[in-house]
């Protein structure tokens, strides 16, 4: 993309010294950095560099206090990463002081926690969660502030909210021994009041999250597009509205619709949220060593294991503008895995800890699930909750890790199959465990599968899921050490 000119104004004297040092300096002048050296996106990080990538982290209360040597396993190869990385949804309160309240928009369950429990995050080991997601606002924006302030004051960073779109969109940095790691953080999944605005003038930006808006239409055979168009000349108004232009979609009750070979959902991402977004990849990775991109999506929904057919392009697209790494989350199971100009995608990571015991329960959830307030408990509600959580892949999952070469390519991903303790009952349900040997290969074999329509290979080898991955001739992003 070509830069705009910029123009600079010497300082006084700048010339002569300009002059001074050309004269003296001869052949070493050649040597001065130029712009796009110093505005670089290359990757500098030492050879052997990992990161662990996660899911959804629902925390309803501390966890890594109780001794649970099966969850310790697991925290171990949290810990043992250079960089771990997390969804936290949910927000952290402490309702002696709030004064917020429930949101009136809610993200299917109004997720909080203590603020302790940023502390227990950063007990397991993670350095970066971002935000952005549909509980994002569940308790409105000083829930939202309040989140974010715990787990600054915890040593967290984090990204994907702020007071304005600016915000919210820009990237989140952590200093690491191993260099400094940018983490860009969105959401395309989110209830309708969350997403952060831009200011303009003396009116003030909004606080939110960083929204990719998406406009989806529904594909349907040619035989049921014109029973919907039937529908709609039979309704009330009908000879006011106007045909749409050959090759338009249908509108009918707010929803679009279009020919295709079979039923399905396809999505365009609005422009400038995309030029935005990719605008915060490639100034994230212009000051760092590394960065990771992160977003929300359960597009098409919950019951897909395959993303958004929007997804892949958006992707590829960042990547190649700087992102070292995509991890996807949202659908509460897994999605495949690709590998693209040697850096690592996640479509979805499932969830890493998937807690239904949620307290204080808000009005809304026990009128919604018919519940009575005054003689049923935040127990019935959330074991109901549960209840509807129950599958094959909720409570399933994988930590993945990713070690680097010095150039910014994975060389291999090694995932680690985790169960979340589906059958017990509330006050330990939900916490990560290594999966059994049966769930674990049934979970690999699952991620093989899903694996492979983007030409992943996915070897089982003593219980762990490895990706090995080539080394690419001419890198052209690697400029790291060489070693650690």
């Amino acid at each position: 993309m070509p830069r705009c000119p910029v123009l600079r104004v010497p300082r006084p004297g700048a010339v002569l010294l300009s002059i001074a040092f050309m004269s003296v300096a001869g052949p070493m002048a050649a040597q001065v950095p130029t712009f796009d050296s110093i505005a670089s996106i290359d990757t500098t990080v030492p050879d052997g560099f990992t990161v662990v990538a996660v899911g959804d982290i629902i925390l309803g209360r501390a966890v890594t206090i109780r001794e649970d040597p099966e969850l310790k396993e697991v925290l171990e190869l949290v810990r043992a990463a250079d960089v771990a990385i997390g969804n936290m949804e949910g927000s952290l309160i402490d309702f002696r002081g709030f004064q917020g309240y429930p949101a009136a928009q809610y993200g299917g369950a109004y997720h909080v926690a203590p603020p302790a429990v940023a502390q227990d995050i950063a007990a397991m080991g993670f350095d970066f969660v971002t935000l952005a997601n549909n509980h994002s606002l569940d308790w409105g924006v000083q829930g939202m502030r309040e989140t974010a302030r715990h787990l600054s004051d915890a040593g967290i960073a984090h990204a994907g909210t702020g007071e304005t779109l600016g915000q919210a969109r820009a990237p989140a940095y952590l200093e690491t021994a191993a260099g400094r790691i940018a983490l860009v953080g969105l959401a395309s999944s989110y209830t309708g009041l969350a997403p952060a605005g831009h200011p303009t003038g003396t009116v003030a930006g909004r606080p939110g999250l960083s929204a990719l808006r998406l406009t989806r239409t529904t594909l349907v055979t040619d035989d049921m597009l014109e029973n919907l168009r039937e529908i709609r000349d039979r309704l009330p108004g009908a000879t006011a509205r106007d045909e749409p232009d050959e090759g338009e979609p249908l509108t009918l009750l707010g929803q679009r619709f279009a020919a295709g070979e079979e039923p399905a959902f396809t999505y365009e991402a609005h422009e400038g949220d995309v030029r935005e977004i990719l605008r915060s990849v490639r100034e994230g990775k212009q000051l760092s060593d590394f960065l990771i991109l992160t977003q929300h999506a359960h597009e098409p929904g919950n019951w897909s294991a395959q993303p958004g057919d929007y997804l892949p392009e958006l992707v590829r697209a960042a990547i190649d503008g700087g992102a070292d790494m995509f991890v996807g989350h949202g659908p509460h199971r897994l999605r495949g895995i690709q590998i693209y100009e040697g850096r690592p995608i996640f479509y979805s990571l499932g969830n890493f800890i998937f807690h239904d015991n949620l307290t204080p329960v808000p009005h809304a959830m026990y009128e919604r699930d018919d519940f009575d307030p005054w003689t049923d408990t935040d127990g019935d509600v959330n074991a109901s909750m549960g209840a509807r959580f129950h599958n094959d892949t909720n409570f399933k999952s994988v930590i993945a890790v990713s070690r680097f070469r010095a150039s910014g390519e994975v060389e291999e991903i090694r995932l680690y199959p985790i169960e979340l303790r589906e059958d017990e009952r509330l006050a330990r349900r939900g916490a990560p465990r290594l999966a059994s040997p049966d769930v674990g290969r049934a979970v690999l074999e699952d991620l093989q599968e899903l694996s492979a329509p983007f030409g992943t290979e996915i070897r089982i080898e003593e219980g762990v899921g490895v990706i090995r991955v080539p080394t690419r001739p001419g890198s052209p992003r690697g400029s790291g050490e060489s070693g650690r």
